[in-house]
């Protein structure tokens, strides 16, 4: 049997068609805790982004007519140092002559969402770290993270566990016990997408009877325990990567100084062959945690670890 003959729009006129949508890839594209934490503008190699003033207590007077007792008030000063980075993306411009797409917009966007992720780390990084403290820059001392503001991955039961109310309940009680102003600021717990899973399954979060308003809304923990929920996959691990590293925090226990914030400069390197454009951004920032208590540290048992495919 003799071949069909070939159909000469199946072989000649075929056409591939491109689209001109760009995507970014998965990744975190706003901050999580930016909006939610003290910031200011800094100078210099240094800057003291707030000055604090220990505590003072009424005594009862020596007696009738007597020498009155001072009590010297103490001082100190929080540090926080300047980080510096920079981001540069070239376009060739031949490379431009052959398609469709317009990757520029696109760049932006991922410049944008790097320099928010770097906000984030700084302030993961600083909140659960050593801070510089003193009086001016020659007299600086380290502050270790307090380890009574630990709550433990085993709190409350007898092995290692995840996220649980208990110990969000502990935390919040760490926080009144040491004199957080909580009715002036709403604290929040940063936690991770398993702490969020490990909440959806108790009955403290889904059931009606423990709270008057939903807790849950559009599968999202939104508020819990007397905090606001927020999700991030940037938070560190200890033991081996099987703890992660959460913690409750108040917007005037964390900072974030800024000394330059994310520029973008878009120009022709015409000192180059093809004379690309240039993407370049620059950055410079720098954290601190302001006081001991303000901050509390929750361990959750996570196996998962860092995810490497997503930044």
């Amino acid at each position: 049997m003799a071949d069909a003959p070939l159909n000469p729009f199946e072989t000649e006129f075929p056409t591939t068609q491109y689209t001109t949508m760009l995507e970014l890839m998965l990744q975190q594209k706003e901050s999580k805790l930016r909006q939610r934490t003290a910031s200011g503008t800094h100078v210099g190699k240094m800057a003291s982004p707030i000055q604090q003033a220990g505590v003072l207590t009424y005594q009862a007077p020596a007696g009738r007519y007597s020498n009155i007792n001072f009590q010297l008030e103490t001082f100190t000063r929080r540090w926080v140092f300047p980080t510096d980075r920079d981001l540069a993306v070239p376009i060739d411009s031949f490379d431009e002559l052959k398609t469709i797409v317009n990757p520029q917009a696109a760049i932006n966007q991922a410049t944008m969402a790097a320099a928010n992720r770097f906000a984030d780390d700084l302030m993961i990084a600083a909140a659960l770290a050593s801070a510089s403290v003193g009086v001016d820059a020659s007299s600086l001392s380290t502050e270790t993270f307090n380890s009574g503001a630990i709550i433990a991955d085993t709190f409350g039961a007898s092995a290692s566990t995840g996220m649980t109310y208990p110990k969000l309940v502990e935390a919040f009680r760490l926080m009144r016990f040491h004199q957080v102003d909580l009715d002036a600021e709403r604290p929040c717990v940063i936690i991770g997408s398993q702490q969020e899973s490990d909440l959806k399954k108790q009955q403290e979060v889904i059931s009606k009877e423990y709270n008057e308003r939903p807790v849950i809304e559009s599968g999202r923990v939104t508020s819990l325990a007397g905090f606001d929920i927020l999700v991030s996959e940037r938070l560190s691990t200890s033991s081996s990567s099987t703890l992660r590293n959460t913690f409750a925090f108040v917007g005037s226990g964390l900072y974030l100084g800024i000394w330059k914030d994310m520029t973008v400069d878009i120009d022709n390197r015409k000192d180059l062959s093809s004379h690309p454009w240039q993407l370049y951004s620059m950055i410079s920032m720098g954290a601190t945690r302001t006081q001991q208590w303000k901050i509390i540290q929750i361990n959750c048992a996570d196996t998962n670890g860092a995810d490497p495919t997503a930044p």
